[in-house]
């Protein structure tokens, strides 16, 4: 049932909502709007945390939107996930000039239980192995 305002009252429970703002949903924040190519696999097996771990890794001197383009997310969600592995403690980041560097605390263990007896250098070793 539509009020003065224009506003639409949900029939069954839900928040009411204005006829425009149906029409038009926005996406998401922070999702990453890119043509993904049909061979292109939907999901992996590796987290987004550990493809910016493994990122840093390799090249210490990637800046955050490098490091975004290469996972294929977002530039604050690549700042959301180091901080997150910076306070949980696996990764330390240093100011070096206008840049930081990152080191990484490899004998950390993996946080699942499942896998929490192989050590985040033993993840970084098992990627960076094969691109050799």
């Amino acid at each position: 049932m539509a009020g003065r305002s224009g506003v639409t009252e949900p029939e069954s429970g839900g928040e009411a909502m204005a006829p425009a703002a149906r029409a038009r949903k926005r996406p998401q924040r922070g999702v990453r709007r890119e043509v993904q190519a049909e061979d292109e696999p939907k999901w992996t097996f590796l987290s987004n945390h550990s493809h910016v771990l493994i990122c840093l890794h390799q090249d210490p001197e990637l800046t955050l939107r490098e490091v975004a383009n290469r996972v294929g997310i977002t530039e604050r969600s690549v700042q959301r996930i180091l901080s997150e592995l910076e306070e949980a403690g696996y990764v330390r980041r240093e100011r070096r000039g206008l840049r930081n560097e990152y080191r990484f605390r490899t004998s950390a263990p993996l946080r699942h239980p499942i896998e929490a007896h192989c050590k985040i250098g033993d993840l970084i070793d098992m990627v960076e192995s094969r691109a050799r």
